[in-house]
């Protein structure tokens, strides 16, 4: 028995449900709620979607739900079971941000941002056998506060790489909720994973007792 049919046969055995995202919030979210789940990703190619959708004059809640399709099918196709894909994209002033590559972008991301509305549009997508089952969308609005460069420098210097991983530079569950006068939309929509929508599917689907 080669090495490699050796590992494949110690690793845990899937669960139902499959998250496929490496997100660490996703993770936490679900943790949370108490579901006994695996995670396994299969990368996509997210920048070649969104730049033919968007030549394409898509809404960026289709752009968002595609994204979450393609991740949702990419490990459905491969195993069984209940497999979640979820994305999220921010909208400020009609355009598309991705998340920042650097220190600096979210730095000037962030000031770019003060006393701005901007949207965060997030899809979750469940599949099995290779097909989307059930979807759902969500839209939060959240208004960044006039804060001041002081407060952006210990921000920044704070939070320094995690920043990296949201795709608006901020971490809403910590610290980041300091930048906000006001949002309007689900608390768990907003890191992510609109998680009670995914809870009633799960329930419905006899996945989780009703």
């Amino acid at each position: 028995m080669g090495d490699a049919e050796m590992a494949h046969q110690n690793e845990p055995p899937l669960k139902p449900i499959i998250l496929a995202s490496g997100s660490a919030i996703r993770r936490q979210i679900l943790d949370g709620a108490g579901l006994d789940y695996s995670v396994m990703v299969r990368p996509i190619d997210e920048a070649a979607i969104k730049e033919t959708m968007l030549e394409q004059g898509a809404l960026m809640r289709d752009i968002a739900d595609a994204l979450a399709e393609a991740k949702a099918l990419r490990v459905s196709r491969t195993v069984p079971g209940f497999v979640i894909g979820a994305d999220q994209i921010m909208v400020m002033d009609g355009q598309l941000f991705d998340k920042p590559k650097s220190v600096s972008e979210a730095r000037e991301r962030l000031w770019a941002m003060r006393g701005k509305t901007h949207n965060l549009i997030g899809a979750v997508v469940i599949a099995q056998d290779g097909a989307a089952q059930w979807r759902h969308i969500s839209k939060t609005s959240l208004k960044v506060r006039e804060f001041s460069q002081d407060f952006l420098d210990n921000y920044i210097e704070t939070e320094g790489d995690e920043l990296l991983s949201s795709v608006g530079g901020y971490k809403f569950e910590g610290r980041g909720a300091q930048l906000f006068e006001h949002v309007d939309g689900d608390f768990f929509s907003i890191l992510g994973l609109p998680l009670l929508p995914v809870l009633d599917y799960l329930r419905i689907r006899g996945i989780l007792l009703s």
